[in-house]
């Protein structure tokens, strides 16, 4: 890996940068998996659906950036068609709303972030990014689980229910997403934050298309305007 790319050479400063970006992101899919627990899926996509509105947000307060009215209005179908693409049961709890809500903006600084570290004055490569991230965001994950009871549940879990075709699953899935990160980190530094908010906007909806493809789940037409209005939408931004 090292060959791919030559690591940049941080000081302390760029060095406690990391460190809190890997915080961000262990707190952001902390709080995440969290109100899944606490709400409906459904009503958890049409939240995290606005995480384009908060990166427009923060790019426009703190970055000091500038989008054109015409990137704006390309942003209503996008964030609308999710809420109709998932339309359904719609439950949450007051802590649930709020660790939702917590989790979009969190997820939105993220993005940001993220770009900023790769465009900015650091510049760095994806995979040296990454490479610095993961230890660190793997030492938060174990000491969170940790506190949690999550290590010992695990223990037990490994000893009673753990299968070789288990173990095989979620190798696979480590390898799918250290993949996704450096596509995700790679895409982040040749587009822009909000493009990435929107492209995971329409991963939704695709998301919702291979559902249907694959395990055969129906749809009604509320949610198959949604899909179309989504991915109108993300031609309309592009």
């Amino acid at each position: 890996m090292l060959g791919w790319f030559q690591p940049a050479k941080l000081g302390d400063h760029e060095n406690f940068v990391m460190l809190m970006f890997s915080v961000l992101y262990t707190i952001n899919i902390a709080i995440s998996n969290v109100s899944l627990n606490l709400v409906s899926v459904a009503f958890h996509q049409v939240v995290r659906a606005m995480t384009p509105v908060f990166t427009v947000l923060i790019a426009v307060t703190v970055l000091q950036k500038t989008f054109s009215r015409i990137t704006y209005w390309s942003l209503l179908p996008v964030v609308v068609g999710v809420g109709f693409a998932t339309f359904g049961e719609y439950d949450f709890t007051l802590i649930g709303f709020l660790l939702t809500v917590l989790g979009t903006l969190l997820a939105a600084v993220k993005t940001v972030a993220t770009n900023t570290i790769l465009v900015g004055k650091l510049k760095l490569h994806p995979l040296d990014l990454l490479m610095r991230m993961s230890p660190l965001a793997f030492v938060q994950c174990i000491f969170y689980a940790y506190c949690t009871g999550e290590l010992e549940r695990v223990r037990e879990f490994s000893q009673v229910s753990m299968t070789s075709g288990l173990m095989m699953g979620l190798i696979f899935n480590g390898i799918l997403a250290f993949g996704l990160n450096v596509v995700s980190f790679t895409a982040n530094k040749k587009t822009s934050a909000l493009t990435m908010t929107v492209a995971g906007n329409v991963k939704q909806v695709l998301s919702i298309v291979l559902a249907v493809v694959i395990f055969h789940i129906h749809i009604n037409v509320t949610n198959a305007f949604g899909i179309l209005l989504t991915l109108i939408g993300g031609g309309w931004y592009g």
